[in-house]
């Protein structure tokens, strides 16, 4: 069976969803941590950002230069 990409990046969001809802309930859950010198939780937040990092760059718009549009504020040109 063969995907079109848009049900890959919609399955790679999902999946990244729930990874953040958990690494948020494990950070949640975990006793009280000492500031700065808790390993593992400190791994749990850089998780986390970097998941939240991810589903940012899957939903956020790229702007590709073209010669018609050379930025993203000069519109297109028409012929």
């Amino acid at each position: 069976m063969t995907e079109n990409f848009e049900n890959c990046i919609l399955t790679a969001r999902a999946e990244l969803q729930v990874a953040r809802q958990r690494l948020n309930q494990e950070i949640s859950g975990y006793p009280a941590p000492i500031a700065g010198c808790d390993v593992q939780f400190n791994h749990l937040l850089a998780e986390r950002e970097r998941v939240c990092g991810a589903l940012q760059i899957l939903t956020q718009s790229i702007f590709i230069p073209t010669p018609r549009t050379p930025t993203a504020t000069a519109g297109v040109e028409s012929r």
